[in-house]
């Protein structure tokens, strides 16, 4: 053997050093993957056709290997790494020649291009990569950024460290608009830097708070860390179950776990919520408690504003504060109570199948032992007394037709427990109450009167829900009744957005809040897949932009505002009539409601055309549809080369080595230790798309093969990915800041600034690690996504 080391090991060896002499040569990273591939294997090629890598495979034949499978050790169990003393055999890297693996390489390469590039059951989720980017990139060169800056520097700066707080606050609002880290950090960096460095800030703060809180974006959804690493979890953790109820004896995994083995994008943005959150919370702690440890290397700074506030702290307090949550929690009260919840009674014409036992009982022996192991003696003793039950009942009930008389009661029983008031009128009528509320506090001197009409409209509109629309009121009749509140309530509101575009934050803030909500809501409400919500998003983000380059040049936004408006009639249409077309009888209001949802889609589609033509015409789009293809681009050839890379590795064994070695250990905790170590360390030389194409399809059986919950382990792996944006020497954050740093702010500066907060990063993953249900906590009360 060469250097005493086992072929294998030198392979990998091989592979290691030519991607890391691909990436520092300066070569792009998208083809340097692909070339590393093909070179290792033209390396390893050579050295195995002269016999030099000699790979020491475990004897087959022998009587000691014999003895551990009569004793009932699976062959996938059975490595050198666990069993060293096992006799072994000497044999070439290629058993049937370098020839045979390069030919089944090109044909595995054409096969994965197919299925995860081109065709594949993953490729409508990789859309939203690109509508994710072009909606990010979109705000960006809306200049989102500078307003909130400026804006947020104002409301935080007379505070102890508020500069870098309002940094923090900023990135976590970018990181849910726009995820693009290499933009939020220049943007920043650019604007920020240079005025807190003029304030007496600390460079190291000031450019260890820029460069963490621009990767806010990798944690914080939308995340394309996320979206990347959702569609590899999802088919790694199904296929690693299924394996795993294979090897104890169950015939599925939905046997063995009690649950289907799937986890999607959308539940994996409910899980990486609070935890992004969690982040921003740190930094801005830290910060802060930098300012009040080192007050001068962080002063508080007093803005000049020429605007004057008349909202006195009793005014706030009661129209931003008392009022808002009054509405919320009792609405939530209500709904405890029946009151406002679903009005629908429309019943299922088939009674519902029989129920079933928590756990499938008739498995083998070996399965039962398995499964009492995972779930416990007391959940299968439940599981055969639910069966028991169910058995002695006559079986599980199929589901039947129901008769007349049935559908009548079953219909009647849900008029009789509808609430009185109805879910999607409360919900649109206590946010229109809010905004009345804001708008008071704005500015408490002006004329109430057109806000207290607005809130009659308000009440007026509960009172006409409970007393005139019942369960049984059409969709038109409820319509045209709630047409007279709702017109009373918009005299209030129109004044009232008037009011609140008078304050910069709200003016700032809101119109991305309100796109934010439209995308994130969509996808944490279960309500659609990522991908259509990317799509939402990208449409908003150009009719945003056009709305704000229209102001700029002094021109009417009323073409946006219209097909916005538009939009909203659409979904009002969808929600409260049904647009079906192919229905055997169709009432003259659904038709009414189909022409009008129509119109308002074809006005909605001109406005997104007349913006499209607005950032053309200012010379916006084309560079924000250039910079999406490149992005886009890039990640899907990095998809690419890695497959390639993958199968060299597959081809010699190098994958299967590595899983063996690390299922050798039996702690499942310490493997998981282990992984997420060398992750955090690859970090230091490799970027995150190499990092998520290349190490985690090797690890990945390995780790979301266990009893951890796949949401947790994705989300602690996205949080050690956004930690290599910020490790030194090589974190793509540091160098975004080093460009735009001015001539003052050294190299030193900006690896002793970010120290801190890649110690922050650990301490997070420490957290997360021991209290779990910060990650799994949404998705458990949320739909799933």
């Amino acid at each position: 053997m060469l250097f005493g080391l086992d072929g294998v090991e030198i392979g990998l060896i091989i592979v290691f050093l030519c991607l890391f002499g691909g990436i520092m040569s300066g070569f792009p990273v998208a083809f340097a993957i692909a070339g590393a591939g093909t070179i290792s294997f033209a390396i390893i090629a050579a050295l195995d056709s002269g016999g030099i890598l000699i790979h020491q495979a475990i004897d087959t034949g022998s009587v000691e290997y014999a003895a551990l499978i009569a004793e009932g050790i699976a062959r996938e169990s059975i490595s050198t790494f666990r069993f060293p003393e096992l006799p072994r055999i000497e044999e070439p890297l290629f058993p049937q020649g370098w020839e045979t693996a390069l030919d089944r390489n090109i044909g595995f390469i054409v096969n994965r291009m197919n299925e995860r590039v081109i065709a594949g059951a993953s490729i409508e989720t990789l859309l939203a990569v690109l509508m994710f980017v072009m909606m990010g990139i979109t705000l960006e060169r809306s200049k989102i950024a500078n307003d909130l800056l400026t804006t947020m520097a104002k409301v935080f700066g007379p505070l102890p460290g508020g500069l870098a707080v309002s940094i923090v606050i900023v990135g976590a609002f970018l990181a849910a608009s726009t995820g693009i880290v290499g933009a939020t950090v220049v943007t920043m960096g650019l604007l920020a830097l240079p005025t807190m460095l003029r304030n007496g800030y600390s460079p190291e703060l000031a450019t260890g708070v820029i460069a963490a809180s621009g990767t806010l974006g990798q944690i914080i959804p939308p995340s394309i860390v996320i979206v990347l690493l959702g569609t590899l979890a999802g088919d790694i953790y199904s296929t690693a179950q299924e394996q795993r109820a294979a090897a104890v004896g169950c015939s599925d995994a939905l046997t063995y776990l009690g649950q289907p083995a799937v986890v999607s994008v959308g539940t994996l943005f409910q899980a990486a919520l609070l935890p992004g959150i969690f982040l921003a919370f740190l930094y801005g702690a830290y910060a802060f408690g930098f300012a009040l440890l080192n007050p001068a290397k962080a002063p508080a700074v007093q803005f000049d504003d020429a605007t004057v506030s008349t909202t006195t702290k009793r005014d706030a307090l009661i129209w931003f504060l008392a009022v808002p949550v009054a509405l919320i929690v009792g609405a939530i009260v209500l709904g405890q109570f029946g009151v406002i919840g679903g009005q629908g009674v429309a019943v299922s014409a088939y009674s519902e199948a029989g129920e079933t036992s928590i756990l499938r009982t008739n498995v083998s022996e070996a399965c039962q032992a398995a499964m009492i192991e995972l779930h416990g003696q007391n959940m299968w003793e439940i599981a055969v007394a639910q069966q028991a039950a169910i058995d002695a009942s006559g079986g599980n009930l199929l589901a039947r037709e129901l008769t007349a008389e049935e559908l009548i009661e079953s219909r009647n029983l849900a008029i009789a427990t509808a609430a009185p008031i109805g879910t999607g009128i409360s919900v649109l009528f206590i946010g229109m109450g809010m905004v009345l509320a804001a708008a008071r506090g704005i500015n408490p001197l002006a004329d109430e009167r057109p806000l207290l009409i607005g809130a009659a409209g308000v009440a007026l509109a509960f009172v006409i829900d409970i007393l005139l629309i019942g369960p049984t009121t059409s969709s038109g009749t409820t319509f045209v009744l709630m047409a007279v509140p709702l017109a009373i309530t918009l005299v209030g509101i129109w004044p009232a957005f008037k009011r609140l575009a008078q304050n910069d934050l709200i003016r700032v803030v809101f119109p991305p809040l309100v796109l934010i909500v439209a995308v994130l809501g969509s996808i944490l409400g279960g309500i659609t897949n990522p991908t259509p919500a990317a799509a939402l998003g990208a449409g908003g983000a150009i009719m945003l932009a056009a709305y704000r380059k229209l102001q700029e040049e002094g021109r009417s936004g009323a073409p946006i505002l219209l097909a916005s408006l538009a939009i909203v009639v659409m979904l009002l249409f969808g929600v409260n009539f049904d647009l079906r077309t192919g229905l055997a009888t169709t009432t003259v209001a659904d038709w009414i409601a189909l022409i009008i949802a129509q119109a308002a889609f074809h006005g909605a589609f001109l406005g997104l055309l007349f913006a499209s033509w607005v950032l053309l015409r200012a010379g916006v789009l084309a560079p924000v549809v250039r910079e999406t293809a490149k992005v886009t681009s890039m990640v899907f050839t990095i998809l690419i080369g890695s497959q390639l890379l993958n199968l060299v590795l597959i081809s010699f064994g190098g994958e299967h080595y590595i899983q063996q070695f690390l299922q050798s250990f039996d702690s499942e905790l310490k493997v998981f230790l282990i992984v997420m170590l060398v992750l955090f360390i690859l970090g230091f030389v490799l970027d995150f798309l190499e990092i998520i194409y290349i190490v985690i399809p090797i690890v990945g059986p390995v780790i979301y093969g266990g009893t951890f919950d796949p949401k947790w382990v994705t989300i602690m792996i996205a949080v050690n990915l956004q930690t290599s944006f910020l490790t030194p020497p090589f974190g793509f954050a540091l160098f975004y800041l080093r460009g735009v740093a001015p001539k003052q702010v050294t190299t030193g500066h900006i690896y002793r600034g970010v120290i801190p907060f890649v110690l922050i990063q650990v301490i997070g993953l420490a957290i997360l690690w021991m209290f779990p249900s910060i990650v799994t906590i949404v998705p458990n009360l949320l739909p799933s996504g």
